[in-house]
């Protein structure tokens, strides 16, 4: 550990079970010697085990629906008020489907479903940093990330119209990082991480299959949920203060790969 987040204070959001990026990043945060409060939805939170890695990390908990500025408000007030201070860090990791869960495929989506989603997976990240700028509540040379997924660029079938929200993620973050950054010397950034067996994606059809096929399309392999929580790190610390509004791949190598040598051989049977 290099304690890059010593004195360091920071909200994490989707924090579900030991799966979770979320939860893998807590952890990391807190051995580089950052402190957080910890947040879910009250319904993830009845589901998960947050309370696990909040006694394990010296942390609060405050429930809030990201969804709901009232909650988000209240969640950015108290979360001051606990730590001592402004804001460092931020990560949003929220995402869900109801088509996905209710098994709508992407041509037969039931639009209420899909405004929920949009709703939950991406909008609810405007939400939070719009809260945060108007309270002034984040120090300068903050970092806020979410993590995203290359279905944003590029077309996974049985993603759904998660590959929507990703987009509309992505924007916001280029949109909300300009003026952040202009304004308050915050910076705003999302990570495309590779296909990661956690809770959420593993609801995802054909998940297995594809988290194989991204390994051997990778040169370097998946990115783990600790890798991933790694790099987070690295991008709330101070090493990294003039990154924003960038989508980053972490995706060992897949995002630029057009085929990979194993994927060639699986095809022609050599």
């Amino acid at each position: 550990m290099y304690n890059l987040l010593k004195g360091k204070r920071g909200i994490i959001f989707g924090a579900l079970d030991e799966n979770s990026i979320a939860w893998k990043t807590a952890e990391r945060v807190h051995a580089e010697g950052g402190t957080f409060v910890l947040t879910n939805a009250p319904i993830a939170m009845r589901m998960g085990q947050i309370k696990e890695l909040a006694d394990k990390t010296g942390s609060e908990i405050i429930p809030a629906d990201a969804t709901n500025l009232e909650d988000l408000e209240n969640l950015v007030a108290k979360s001051m008020e606990i730590l001592g201070g402004k804001i460092d860090f931020v990560l949003h990791s929220i995402g869900m489907s109801v088509n996905v869960r209710k098994g709508r495929h992407y041509t037969d989506q039931n639009y209420d479903f899909t405004s929920k989603g949009w709703d939950v997976s991406a909008v609810s990240f405007h939400k939070v940093m719009q809260t945060l700028y108007k309270q002034d509540a984040m120090s300068e040379w903050g970092s806020i990330v979410a993590l995203t997924y290359m279905a944003a660029q590029r077309t996974f079938p049985d993603y759904n119209d998660m590959a929507d929200n990703k987009a509309y993620l992505e924007s916001i973050a280029r949109s909300f990082g300009y003026f952040f950054g202009k304004e308050k010397k915050v910076r705003v950034n999302t990570i495309s991480q590779s296909p990661t067996p956690t809770t959420a994606g593993q609801g995802v059809k054909g998940f297995g299959g594809f988290i194989a096929y991204a390994d051997k399309m990778s040169p370097l392999g998946n990115a783990t949920a600790q890798d991933c929580a790694d790099y987070t790190v690295s991008l709330f610390s101070d090493l990294t203060k003039k990154v924003t509004m960038q989508n980053l791949f972490h995706d060992g190598g897949f995002s630029n790969t057009g085929v990979s040598q194993e994927v060639i051989e699986e095809f022609s049977g050599e």
